[in-house]
């Protein structure tokens, strides 16, 4: 098999970890293409292991990515969100499966990039701690603390009972129905009393600039909306489970993504920002 073969073979690999690292799938493909660029320029048959040699490429690119893009989101306006995927070609899937949920990277936004890279590399693809310091540039056992220290803070911020793929689907059904009746009472019904509904319009759209919280506030926000739109939900699978894509009359599409708990919808994250709606 030649270098180009195992390259296109490993890259569906390489771009579900950089998207995990970064968040962003357009700069996801750039570090992939990038790292094909690298490979070119060398002799792969002196590669021993070639997919190793393309894990650690990958995963120092998008971690260089990763700390200039901190400073950029900074000064983003309002909540900055992933980017959420969507495909409907199943050879794509292995970038969009529950390993890597949108929950999961918004939750991954709060770490250092080191510890980001840390956990996505061992915790996520099972590389060793002496390839993820070779990586990060510390010693295994400083590694090691980063990955232990995200992993706790993952635990503590992930839902205490995921929904299966039933529930989460009936809650996202239910929530959609109650949309487009703008029935405040099956609103209320179907999100947990302590729901996040955050926002990201990135400057380019409409957009709250700040997380509204509580059932009776976000039900009473989505009623309003409901009357103002005769646009309909359209179910969508983004990042491996169902969610919804609200066109708008103005132009002004939204990618609804939800967290399920013990029947609830706990967290609504709203792409409303047209630079991440592109593939959609």
């Amino acid at each position: 098999m030649t270098a180009a073969e195992r390259f296109a073979q490993a890259r569906p690999r390489l771009l579900r970890l950089a998207y995990s690292e970064l968040g962003d799938l357009g700069e996801a493909e750039d570090v992939v293409q990038e790292a094909w660029l690298r490979l070119e320029r060398v002799d792969a048959e002196t590669i021993e292991n070639l997919d190793g040699w393309l894990t650690t490429v990958v995963a120092r690119l998008a971690l260089d990515r990763l700390r200039s893009a901190r400073a950029r989101r900074e000064m983003y306006v309002g909540p900055w969100l992933p980017e959420p995927v969507v495909s409907e070609d199943p050879a794509d899937r292995v970038t969009l499966d529950e390993s890597v949920s949108y929950a999961l990277l918004t939750v991954l936004e709060q770490l250092s990039p080191a510890e980001r890279t840390a956990f996505v590399l061992h915790e996520v693809f099972d590389v060793p701690f002496g390839d993820v310091a070779e990586v990060v540039g510390r010693t295994p056992e400083a590694v090691r603390q980063l990955a232990s220290r995200a992993r706790r803070h993952v635990q503590r911020e992930r839902p205490r009972f995921a929904a299966s793929r039933d529930e989460h689907d009936r809650a996202v059904r239910a929530f959609a129905q109650a949309v487009t009746e703008g029935d405040l009472g099956d609103l209320v019904a179907v999100l947990d009393p302590d729901v996040v509904w955050t926002s990201d319009g990135g400057g380019h759209a409409t957009a709250a600039r700040k997380p509204l919280f509580g059932s009776s506030r976000v039900a009473r926000a989505w009623a309003a909306l409901s009357r103002k739109s005769a646009q309909e939900p359209i179910e969508t699978e983004l990042n491996g489970r169902l969610g919804l894509v609200l066109p708008s009359g103005d132009g002004q599409r939204a990618a609804l993504l939800f967290v399920v708990s013990d029947g609830r919808i706990t967290r609504i994250d709203a792409i409303r920002n047209p630079e991440k709606l592109r593939r959609i």
